[in-house]
């Protein structure tokens, strides 16, 4: 049968808004992730096949985490005819209740925070946590994973089958730990969604600057994890991730350019999650057991409560900058003080710690320490530095509008 246009489109908009959710339930209900990818799959080729003709469904979502488990269990039946120990599985699915017709918006339980803390289960490496948890809840491929982590890909898929296994042969259970055991599971979750936040707020790679859907899904999922267990970090990871978020909308131009904090419309920034990201903060401060999500945040609120980029307290950043070196060194950290430091004292003692850092070696294929290296060697007239260094910027830089905004840099450092 040939797919009807517009039925095509609302299926593709419904796999980019919740095909991951409907993942996270058909995990629940079949307790194997690569049949359910298999059953979500097959949910989706059954939608184009039957909603031309029938109509899209009343609560689609419900309809699909339905089929998906009708064909799964209809695999699994022909499986069993070879294989004599897949009977008790179809028997057990068979058995299990399906979802209710209604269920679509009201009553399918959120499974995807179930799914986030089945993937950081400590039985897994922390590399096999991240990477599971970005492939399966957020539906990164590897090669972006193996981007973000400086990795190769076939590595990660290793890791992501391995970790698949591992969840199978162990018998981890799918749920959310209870409160007495949830504290000590929490760092590896806030670490992953801190990862997925990251991807969605600056796309690693590809035409647009961010992918909303990513931030928007860690923002959920981190309210979600304040809801279950208000901790002060949980609280100043999502102060950090509204606070970053604010800024979205004035990040791209209307042609999709990047546009520097220093030269944003601030009337864009969305005042509704800086006050809420704000109030996060200081109940987090005010708890005093934050840790490093926290001064990120406090970090971004006071970038947020500055009127105009001249009005922004730079030594109070970089003072924060110092404690959270002292909570989580990282030569990131050191990277985003020592810019901290250029707009506080001046360009030329900016450079020098991003020198003495880039000699360490640490930093030598991150595209954005030398992309900040050849803005202060900008601002400082040497141009043969600077051009030198945007080069090098560009060969690490796989996103478009990163590209083009190095490549008019360059453009404007050419001799006259």
């Amino acid at each position: 049968m040939l797919e009807d246009a517009g039925t095509r489109a609302q299926v593709d908009a419904l796999y980019r808004s919740d095909s991951r959710r409907v993942l996270a339930t058909l995990i629940r209900l079949l307790g194997d992730f690569d049949l359910a990818e298999e059953a979500l799959h097959d949910a989706f080729t059954a939608a184009l096949e039957h909603w031309p003709s029938t109509g899209v469904p009343a609560h689609p979502r419900a309809w699909l985490i339905s089929t998906g488990r009708f064909k799964a269990i209809d695999a699994l039946r022909r499986r069993a005819r070879q294989d004599a120990s897949r009977d008790e599985i179809v028997r057990r699915l068979e058995a299990a209740s399906p979802p209710a017709a209604d269920a679509d918006d009201a009553s399918i339980e959120d499974d995807r925070l179930r799914l986030v803390f089945t993937c950081c289960h400590p039985a897994l490496t922390p590399d096999a946590q991240i990477a599971l948890t970005l492939r399966t809840v957020c539906g990164l491929t590897t090669e972006e994973i193996a981007h973000a982590f400086l990795a190769q890909a076939p590595a990660v898929a290793q890791r992501i089958v391995r970790a698949k296994a591992k969840i199978r042969d162990a018998g981890i259970a799918y749920e959310v730990p209870d409160r007495s055991a949830l504290p000590e599971r929490l760092d590896a979750v806030l670490h992953v969604l801190y990862l997925v936040f990251n991807e969605g707020y600056s796309a690693s790679s590809g035409d647009s600057l961010t992918r909303p859907d990513l931030s928007g899904e860690a923002i959920r999922l981190g309210r979600l994890l304040v809801e279950l267990l208000p901790e002060p970090e949980a609280q100043g990871l999502l102060a950090l991730m509204l606070l970053q978020e604010s800024r979205r909308a004035a990040r791209t131009s209307p042609t999709g350019e990047l546009v520097l904090l220093e030269d944003q419309d601030r009337r864009r920034w969305d005042r509704e999650r800086i006050a809420e990201g704000v109030a996060l903060v200081e109940r987090a401060l005010g708890s005093r057991r934050f840790g490093p999500y926290t001064l990120q945040a406090a970090i971004a609120a006071v970038h947020a409560e500055a009127r105009d980029p001249a009005a922004t307290d730079w030594a109070q950043i970089v003072g924060l900058y110092d404690v959270l070196l002292r909570a989580e060194p990282s030569p990131v950290v050191e990277l985003n003080r020592a810019a901290a430091v250029a707009m506080r004292d001046g360009p030329e003692a900016g450079l020098r710690l991003i020198d003495a850092l880039l000699a360490r070696g640490e930093l030598g294929d991150y595209h954005l320490a030398h992309s900040a290296r050849a803005d202060l060697c900008r601002r400082l007239g040497r141009a043969d530095e600077a051009r030198a260094s945007y080069r090098r910027a560009l060969e690490l830089t796989r996103q478009d509008p990163q590209r083009r905004f190095i490549e008019r840099r360059l453009r404007e450092l050419e001799p006259r």
